[in-house]
């Protein structure tokens, strides 16, 4: 058991309802410290500070990477290499004719995900401590808090998502048109952004009601649930294996950072498929996961497993970097004071 003197008195360590066994490390660090908190816990750290800097933290990477997630939304919606025969080829294309604005299509709706995220990880964070007691292997907490944060977070976020991913495809030129607007709405040089996501709104309504609005949920969580999970698991599984290899001086946050980027790689492998049947559900209006899966097989074959892997690829790289620095960094400096000293760079 891990010596609490450590920490300051046995009654302090039971006050603050924390256990510290799975989050913790004998290697000294260069200040000669024998013990390290390698995660911070959700009882550690001021909320005060957490969420507000948590918030501007996912909202900035998001404004950053949105291009990639456009792309690789067009990409996965076309049939065959119809008309974007790559990753480099789309962005090429798309700022052509639809200029720098057209790589930002449908972004402020899909920027609500920063209020879905706020619940997505305060379910993370209180699932994962609360099985620590149960003396669980970390990546197995982090896998099972991930798929169940997921929940939570697809709940809220799929009618924003299944919108955006409309306002995406406006805008598309060339004969796949009308399939990437499969809405029949044209848009005017004039109108606003807002019009424009009001009459999407009104069209996804009047074609299949409330229902519209959720079209592709149960893709969605077969999809980003799985994905979540693995994303988590493979986290703290190369997080735990590079701690224990890597020299005691070495950066903790960038070990952590390029544990995000692994598991990032490791999780889109496993779930392409998946994301491409929800992306074809929700903009397609196909009438289910089968049909979806089937269509995918007839027109791809074995290339179904790559499409558009190269930019989910990168997106999901870029993505897991940029936020576990983000995020791992606002835990650092959210963290209370009495365990500030234990907290390693």
């Amino acid at each position: 058991m891990f010596p609490f003197k450590c920490f300051g008195s046995e009654s302090k360590i039971k006050d603050s309802k924390m256990d510290f066994y799975h989050d913790v490390s004998d290697k000294r660090d260069e200040k000669g410290s024998s013990k390290v908190i390698r995660n911070i816990e959700w009882g550690m750290m001021d909320k005060r500070k957490f969420f507000p800097l948590s918030m501007l933290s996912s909202f900035s990477v998001r404004c950053a990477l949105y291009p990639l997630t456009l792309i690789k939304t067009r990409l996965q919606i076309q049939k065959h290499n119809d008309l974007y025969t790559g990753m480099f080829d789309a962005y090429a294309k798309i700022y052509k004719y639809e200029g720098f604005k057209g790589l930002y299509r449908g972004f402020w709706v899909s920027s609500v995900q920063i209020v879905s995220g706020v619940f997505y990880i305060s379910t993370y964070e209180s699932i994962r401590h609360g099985m620590q007691d149960n003396r669980v292997p970390s990546s197995l907490r982090a896998l099972i808090a991930g798929g169940c944060a997921s929940v939570i977070g697809q709940s809220i976020v799929v009618p924003f998502d299944v919108l955006s991913q409309h306002l995406m495809m406006m805008g598309v030129h060339g004969r796949e048109e009308q399939a990437f607007n499969n809405l029949g709405i044209k848009t005017k040089p004039n109108q606003s952004k807002f019009t424009i996501t009001v009459e999407v709104a009104k069209q996804i309504f009047r074609t299949d009601g409330i229902a519209g609005f959720y079209r592709g949920y149960f893709a969605s969580l077969c999809s980003y649930v799985p994905n979540s999970a693995l994303w988590w698991g493979f986290y703290h599984f190369y997080q735990d294996h590079l701690f224990a290899i890597m020299p005691s001086w070495f950066s903790h946050l960038l070990l952590q950072s390029i544990s995000g980027t692994l598991g990032g790689f490791s999780t889109t492998l496993l779930t392409n498929p998946l994301d491409v049947v929800r992306a074809r559900l929700q903009v397609q209006r196909i009438g289910s996961m089968r049909c979806a899966f089937r269509d995918l097989w007839v027109e791809e074959g074995f290339r179904m497993f790559t499409k558009g892997l190269t930019a989910r690829l990168i997106q999901s790289a870029t993505f897991s970097f940029s936020i576990i620095i983000g995020y791992e960094t606002i835990k650092r400096i959210s963290v209370k004071e009495e365990y500030k000293q234990y907290v390693k760079w």
